[in-house]
């Protein structure tokens, strides 16, 4: 009698029985973190997608999700394998349903794109002429930095977001680097720090860190890069007050001998209007780095690889970011 030989659970399954929906079932369980979601998704049943989770639990040999409260959270082994099934699920679907190529002339579709208004004032008047012309049916909407990191680009509710980018709280999130922008001094027009700024040397930067300053965070903070380059000289600035805004700031300049930095986007457009003066920080300032990022999900849809296209045409870094000592 020849004895059958029984597989354990966790030893994978042969090629030739590979199911390929448990890949895309451990996909959206992995995204959704929930049996529910993952069957509204994929248009299942709660229990069929059930059944296939245990057989993924076999296949795998780890539960993948455990109960944790009244929600499901992922195990270590499905934290990891998140990005890689990801990626298996987005190329088979590439190959097996390839996407047409965009007509930007008929695409008729809303972008939501999160940018301050660095940002704004630099790019966004030549994205959206670019866009207007390519594809009129195609409307932007720009939607303020927020205040606190959020899920957005997973959740769908923003398709591009372009920054100076925190790093992703998910971990699929993609992100491409634009290039550089710097801070440029802003002060009104007569101000006596221009004299001394434009003197140069050691004494510029004392200057320079005497002269009250005006913050702009969108969180509040008053200490950054600049404070620490000061403090590499021994010295440090006082600021008496912190904005959310560029342009707040910069209508505060005029009216008073406060000192403001502005990204050269916005330094480029609105001192003149404003009767304000710009200057070279006299520091060795690091760049500020603008990225985009987007999720996955929108990687290979071609409306959205158009709208990365143009964001990359339009978007113009400052040489001379590049070349300052960082």
């Amino acid at each position: 009698m020849v004895t059958p030989t029984v597989r354990s659970p966790a030893e994978p399954p042969l090629p030739g029985s590979l199911d390929l929906n448990l890949l895309v079932t451990l996909d959206a369980l992995l995204e959704e973190e929930s049996v529910t979601g993952a069957a509204a998704r994929l248009r299942l049943s709660a229990p069929a997608v059930s059944r296939t989770l245990g057989r993924i639990r076999g296949v795998l040999g780890d539960p993948v999700l455990v109960r944790a409260g009244r929600g499901l959270v992922p195990t270590p082994y499905a934290v990891e394998l998140r990005p890689r099934v990801r990626a298996v699920v987005r190329q088979a679907r590439a190959v097996l349903a390839p996407q047409p190529v965009t007509d930007p002339a008929r695409l008729a579709r809303r972008f939501t794109l999160q940018a301050n208004e660095m940002i704004l004032t630099a790019f966004a008047a030549r994205l959206i002429g670019t866009v207007a012309r390519q594809a009129p049916g195609v409307v932007l909407r720009f939607l303020p930095e927020a205040t606190q990191e959020t899920a957005a680009l997973r959740d769908g509710r923003l398709d591009l977001e372009i920054g100076v980018l925190a790093p992703a709280a998910e971990p699929e999130v993609l992100v491409e680097p634009l290039g550089g922008t710097r801070l440029s001094g802003v002060v009104r027009h007569g101000h006596p720090l221009l004299d001394a700024v434009g003197r140069g040397g050691r004494h510029a930067a004392r200057a320079f860190a005497a002269a009250d300053h005006i913050g702009v965070s969108r969180k509040g903070r008053v200490h950054g890069p600049i404070d620490e380059r000061l403090a590499e000289l021994g010295l440090r600035r006082r600021v008496v007050a912190t904005l959310p805004s560029y342009t707040a700031a910069l209508f505060l300049c005029q009216e008073t001998d406060l000192v403001c930095l502005s990204p050269v986007g916005i330094a480029e457009h609105c001192p003149a209007a404003l009767g304000l003066r710009t200057f070279e920080v006299p520091l060795p300032l690091p760049p500020l780095d603008i990225a985009m990022a987007w999720h996955p999900r929108n990687d290979a849809d071609p409306g959205h690889r158009w709208l990365r296209d143009r964001v990359r045409e339009v978007w113009r870094p400052d040489p001379a970011s590049a070349a300052r000592p960082s």
